[in-house]
């Protein structure tokens, strides 16, 4: 049986194009989310479009993808990252 600590979300790495990668808390990549969905002028995709909130969109967000496209052929990737063994 795997252990669990193997799925633990403590960093994520955020990359974005352009700029370095950065690692975050699960709360640090929400607040990121939340400021780049608020910008986003684009349609959304549908998963996302059943929360009226921003704060839930990014979360869900968070929580089951990896990559969102903000313009078109840019986008902005994030994985769960373990920094110790």
């Amino acid at each position: 049986m795997a252990d669990a600590t193997m799925y633990s979300e403590d960093m994520f790495v955020l990359l974005v194009p352009g700029s370095d990668e950065v690692f975050l808390e699960p709360d640090e990549l929400l607040l990121r989310l939340q400021v780049m969905l608020e910008q986003y002028d684009g349609v959304l995709p549908r998963d996302l479009q059943k929360f009226d909130l921003v704060e839930k969109k990014a979360k869900h967000l968070r929580d089951t993808d990896c990559e969102i496209e903000v313009t078109h052929g840019v986008s902005w990737q994030w994985y769960a990252v373990r920094l110790e063994k």
